[in-house]
């Protein structure tokens, strides 16, 4: 089973927790064990999974990320979105979760994260679930 799933971003970056949305489309699918592939088709945003329960996490991350790659250093990309593109490869544009019992193998504390790096804009998200 291979569903798209639309994102609107409003923020030029921004995590965005899509993690109950996910767990739903499992929940629908009727797999019981296997796995739930996610890919982020696009070259400035990406796909993580961390902490969800204190939104300074997602803060912090954001902060650290701009530090480490500015919007601004001289880049060559005629775009201007060098940083966007720099910070999607960092974090990357895929995860695999876990299926068990029907449900997605997260830890405690979390969460699956659709990460913008050159918004606002619409986006889309490509899920693979299959069992086995």
């Amino acid at each position: 089973m291979t569903l798209q799933i639309s994102i609107k971003t409003a923020r030029l970056t921004e995590f965005q927790d899509i993690t109950a949305h996910i767990s739903e489309l499992v929940t629908r699918s009727g797999v019981q064990d296997g796995f739930a592939f996610l890919f982020v088709p696009h070259t400035t945003a990406a796909v993580t999974i961390n902490e969800n329960a204190d939104p300074d996490v997602v803060t912090d991350m954001l902060v650290s990320l701009d530090k480490l790659i500015p919007l601004k250093d001289n880049y060559r990309h005629c775009e201007g979105n060098s940083a966007a593109h720099l910070k999607s490869s960092l974090i990357g544009a895929s995860e695999t979760i876990a299926i068990a019992n029907g449900r997605l193998q997260l830890g405690t504390w979390q969460g699956i994260y659709f990460c913008e790096f050159d918004g606002p804009r619409s986006r889309q998200l490509t899920i693979k679930i299959i069992e086995g």
